[in-house]
C-alpha cells in the first residue's frame, strides 16, 4: 500500500499581488449582482462577464503566448478561480475551456487545432461542452456507444450525449466516441474529436434541472460529419485524453467552494452566543481550511509539472462531502428560524435543490474512490 502525501503549496508575492487586483475587479463588476445569481456559482453563465475577464488576461492563465495565453503559473490561476468562485461569480460560459478543452487542443493537437481555436478562448470568444456521458453508461466511459465512421474526407457521427452542461451555448464540443474495437482492455476504440455545435445533423434537447432551469442537456448525433482533421491527437487515444482532463476537471477549488454563498449567509446570521452555531460553523470552516490546503497542493503539483490524478480525486471526493453537507446544517441551525423570502432563505433553498449534483460532476464518488484506491494499491 502507498500513502498519499499533498504537499501544499506556498503562494509567492506575485499571487497576492494578483489577489487584490481581482478582487478589486469584481468589487465593481459583482457590486449588483444578486444573490440569486451568485448562489450559481461557476454554474452561471454571462458572456459579457466573460470577455471582460479575457481582457484582463485571466483566461488561459498558463498557456503559451503563441496561443493567446500569458505564461502565468498554475499558482496565479488558481488565485484567479478562488476569488472568481468565492464571489460567486458567473464564469460557466468560459470555465470548461479554460480549465481543460484549451490545455488538451494545445496537448493533442497543437499545430492543427490549438492555433484556430485556443486564441480565441483566451479572448473570450469561443465556449465548450463536454460529451463523455451518455444514456445507460453511467459512470462507465467505456460503454459509451456514439460512433464515429470514417469517410473519404473525415468523419460521420452517430449517437446521443446527455447532461452535457451549456450545450445550447457553447460553439465546440470535444465528444468521446467509439471509432474502433474496445480490445481486450475495454478502452480500446475510443477517440476524441473536436464538434463545431452549428454542424447539420447536430441537436440539443434541454433537460432541466430539479430548480426547473435549463443547465443540461441531450444532445443527438445523426449523421454529423465533421473534418478529418478534427480528430485530436491519434485514433484510439480518447482514454488516455480523457484521464488527463478529468484529472484537471477534478483538480479546482471549484470541488469544494460550490456552496460558499450559502456559508457566507450562515456566518452573518449566526449568533456569537449561541455554541452550537459556533461549533458546528467552526467545523466547517475548519474542513474548507483542510481542502483550501489539498486544492493548493494540487495546483503546486501541476506547477512541478506532476500528474495530480490521484490527489484531485481526493479532493474532489471530500469536497463533495463538505458541500452537500451544507443545507442540511443550515437548516439544522436555522431551522424555521429563516425568514421567508431572505437571503439565508434563498441561499438555502437553491443549495438543497443544486446539492444531489455535486457528488455526480467530475465522476460519482464510487468512481473516485476506485480512482484513490487502485492509485494507492489497495485494489
Amino acid at each position: 500500500m502507498r500513502a498519499l502525501r499533498i504537499r501544499p503549496a506556498v503562494l509567492p508575492p506575485e499571487c497576492e499581488v494578483l489577489r487584490q487586483q481581482v478582487r478589486a475587479f469584481l468589487a465593481e463588476a459583482m457590486a449588483e449582482v444578486p444573490l440569486s445569481r451568485r448562489v450559481r456559482n461557476w454554474s452561471a453563465a454571462d458572456p459579457e462577464f466573460t470577455r471582460q475577464v479575457a481582457a484582463r488576461g485571466w483566461i488561459g492563465m498558463t498557456w503559451p503566448r503563441r496561443y493567446g495565453g500569458h505564461e502565468r503559473s498554475p499558482l496565479e490561476r488558481y488565485v484567479v478561480l478562488e476569488e472568481m468562485l468565492a464571489a460567486g461569480a458567473p464564469v460557466g460560459a468560459h470555465w470548461v475551456a479554460d480549465r481543460q478543452s484549451g490545455p488538451l487542443l494545445i496537448r493533442y493537437s497543437p499545430a492543427v487545432l490549438a492555433p484556430r481555436i485556443v486564441p480565441r478562448i483566451a479572448r473570450g470568444e469561443a465556449f465548450f461542452c463536454i460529451g463523455m456521458s451518455e444514456p445507460d453508461s453511467g459512470s462507465d466511459l467505456a460503454s459509451i456507444r456514439t460512433k464515429a465512421v470514417r469517410t473519404a474526407d473525415g468523419w460521420l457521427i452517430n449517437g446521443r450525449k446527455v447532461w452535457t452542461s451549456r450545450a445550447h451555448q457553447a460553439h465546440y464540443m470535444i465528444a468521446l466516441v467509439r471509432t474502433g474495437e474496445r480490445g481486450e482492455g475495454r478502452h480500446g476504440g475510443l477517440s476524441q474529436l473536436l464538434v463545431d455545435m452549428q454542424t447539420p445533423g447536430l441537436a440539443v434537447r434541454p433537460i432541466l434541472n430539479p430548480l426547473a432551469e435549463h443547465e443540461f442537456n441531450e444532445v443527438v448525433f445523426d449523421d454529423v460529419r465533421v473534418p478529418a482533421d478534427h480528430l485530436i491527437g491519434r485514433e484510439g487515444e480518447g482514454w488516455q485524453q480523457v484521464g488527463a482532463e478529468l484529472a484537471l476537471e477534478r483538480s479546482g477549488p471549484e470541488r469544494y467552494l460550490s456552496s460558499t454563498q450559502l456559508l457566507l449567509e450562515m456566518l452573518d446570521a449566526a449568533d456569537a452566543d449561541d455554541p452550537r452555531h459556533a461549533a458546528t460553523l467552526g467545523r466547517v470552516v475548519a474542513h474548507y481550511a483542510a481542502l483550501r490546503q489539498m486544492s493548493l497542493g494540487v495546483a503546486g503539483m501541476l506547477a512541478r509539472g506532476e500528474n495530480p490524478m490521484i490527489a484531485a480525486a481526493a479532493v474532489k471526493d471530500q469536497g463533495a462531502l463538505v458541500e452537500q453537507a451544507m443545507p442540511d446544517l443550515a437548516h439544522e441551525l436555522f431551522g424555521g428560524a429563516v425568514p421567508p423570502g431572505s437571503t439565508l432563505d434563498e441561499a438555502m433553498r437553491y443549495t438543497t435543490l443544486a446539492a444531489p449534483s455535486f457528488s455526480l460532476r467530475g465522476g460519482t464518488r464510487e468512481i473516485l474512490r476506485g480512482i484513490i484506491a487502485k492509485g494507492l494499491g489497495l485494489r
